[in-house]
């Protein structure tokens, strides 16, 4: 009986676990106008799993950004990729919402903000830690307004709730947001994979894109497959809300087979730190490809994702000759509607194969450091920068040091080095190193310089070259001209662009002080606020100078006038 008492201990606490419960009504909508998601949480992006939700602000800017409980400022942080300017308020159930994108903050918050930009002389903040009673919120304040500041593609406010105390990221749909979504997700593609050389599918040893086909709302079927040994499956699927037209990510997938679940994660929560491992939740060959993300119904070595649910051999389906195989896939999206594809497989005996081997020179054993070196180029790989032994094609070809192809996943950041004796003082200045994976293309990277060498620091592998910039950037004036009037202007306004390396900074002043612009990347323009501060006099210098990522500057000082 005391055993059978244990037992029921531990299932109730199992239970209690695995369903956790949020409140629906403790956190009210951030924002007083219908909530239409424009990206879900834990939607596949380069390289990581999206942190919050999405919430489309009517293709504008400025929406007020309200507290959905009450809390405080717990950080603030004005950025010009990331998040941008955003807000994180922490709340005293131990939650903290988080609140990115926006145009600006609250008029307290911002005069705030503005005196450590003029104080540091620098529109970036770095992270800001008021003290706890700086600024208390209210449920239903305004804090801030909805932009389109950081590396946002367009108007939207991005939304994330996390726990205080481990900062793990939870779906705020969870918390009684409320999305309308009748649609089914959609499953676009089928891919059967061999996971060692004696599977076969297809009579093959090579993945495979295999047919499907709709046949009603939220049914799907594939041709059927002949296959031997361990295999696994992956799906290319998304899901659409009822008020958008956005592929969006879906909430969860499993796979049953003859009847049996054997797969299952969702996105209820997961942590930055495992975001990394996507490289390893999607097919990372095809994705470099052909930019399809194929999400394994399998969960393969190295992957500590927690998103998993009691898999049953890893989600791997074992195919014995003259056995038959129900499978399906199911999609469903946070509200609950499901597709399923259905996938027959039948099992047949393993043919023989010659299977090609790789050999080429530059092997990797993921638990070994590795360095190569080839006509002036260096390649440094940490230990475990892999996640398992491969293959690695490296060669150097008119100056174009090619690191495989970026169809590997790493873990960890290689050094690459080119030597640059061969340049003279004024090239070695302008010197940097590109990314020429796509060739027209060509895009700067972090370079760093020592006497007679550049590096940089990458994740991803591809094609890299030195590039030369010996033009500065350029710049116009919008909104004034030189000795105008311009009295009734709130802003001041110029375009600055750069076709080489890239912006890299700038300085603006008025009569010699110090004066905050703010860059809008995406258009290219640095806007000043009049309202700032008053000038005295009516006559007035204003002289911006801009420098690109190699040191050429650019200088425009002008005059213009204004009314006191």
């Amino acid at each position: 009986m005391k055993h059978l008492y244990i037992l029921f201990l531990l299932c109730s606490v199992s239970v209690s676990f695995s369903q956790k419960k949020y409140s629906k009504s403790y956190f009210s909508n951030p924002m007083d106008i219908p909530v239409v998601v424009a990206g879900t949480f834990g939607e596949l992006r380069s390289n990581h799993f999206h942190s919050g939700i999405d919430l489309k602000t009517q293709q504008k800017e400025g929406i007020p950004i309200l507290a959905p409980a009450n809390g405080y400022i717990y950080r603030i942080k004005v950025a010009q990729y990331g998040f941008g300017k955003v807000l994180y308020v922490k709340h005293p159930s131990g939650f903290t919402t988080v609140f990115a994108h926006l145009q600006r903050f609250a008029p307290k918050i911002q005069k705030f903000v503005k005196s450590v930009q003029y104080k540091k002389k620098s529109y970036y903040t770095g992270n800001l830690f008021p003290e706890e009673d700086k600024f208390p919120v209210k449920k239903g304040e305004i804090i801030g307004y909805s932009g389109d500041t950081g590396s946002s593609g367009g108007p939207h406010l991005h939304y994330e709730i996390r726990d205080s105390r481990t900062d793990k990221i939870i779906n705020p749909l969870h918390f009684g947001l409320a999305v309308k979504d009748t649609r089914n997700p959609i499953i676009e593609k089928l891919m059967v994979f061999p996971l060692d050389t004696n599977a076969r599918v297809n009579n093959a040893n090579v993945k495979s894109i295999i047919p499907i086909k709709k046949i009603e709302r939220g049914k799907y079927v594939s041709q059927r497959i002949e296959a031997n040994g361990t295999i696994g499956l992956g799906v290319v699927t998304f899901d659409r809300q009822d008020e958008a037209m956005n592929r969006n990510g879906i909430y969860s997938l499993e796979m049953h087979v003859n009847g049996e679940r054997v797969y299952y994660h969702d996105v209820e929560t997961f942590s930055f730190a495992e975001s990394k491992y996507i490289n390893l939740l999607i097919d990372y060959d095809h994705y470099g490809k052909f930019k399809k993300k194929f999400q394994k119904t399998h969960r393969v070595s190295k992957n500590k994702l927690s998103l998993y649910e009691n898999l049953i051999n890893e989600g791997k389906l074992n195919i014995e000759p003259l056995a038959s195989y129900n499978v399906e896939i199911i999609a469903k999206d946070f509200k609950g509607n499901a597709s399923t594809l259905r996938i027959p497989i039948k099992g047949v005996s393993k043919n023989d194969l010659e299977i090609k081997k790789d050999t080429t020179a530059y092997k990797i054993t993921a638990v070994n450091f590795h360095k190569f070196q080839k006509d002036g180029v260096t390649i440094a790989f940490p230990k475990n920068s892999f996640y398992h032994d491969c293959y690695l094609d490296f060669d150097v070809n008119n100056g174009i040091a090619k690191i495989h192809e970026p169809t590997i996943p790493l873990d960890k950041r290689f050094t690459l080095t080119f030597d640059t004796s061969h340049l003279n003082t004024v090239e070695k200045q302008q010197v940097y190193i590109a990314n020429v994976t796509k060739s027209k293309y060509p895009k700067y990277v972090a370079t760093k310089k020592k006497k007679n060498k550049v590096y940089t620091n990458q994740k991803t592998l591809g094609s890299y070259a030195l590039k030369l910039d010996s033009i500065s950037p350029k710049i116009t004036l919008i909104n004034f001209a030189d000795n105008q009037w311009i009295s009734k202007n709130k802003t001041l306004k110029v375009k600055i662009k750069d076709e080489d390396s890239g912006i890299n900074g700038f300085r603006g002043s008025i009569d010699g002080q110090w004066i905050l612009m703010e860059y809008n990347h995406k258009k290219g323009i640095l806007t000043y606020d009049f309202s700032d501060k008053k000038l005295v006099g009516s006559k007035h210098i204003f002289k911006i100078v801009v420098s690109d990522k190699v040191g050429n500057t650019e200088t425009i000082s002008t005059t213009f006038y204004r009314k006191p």
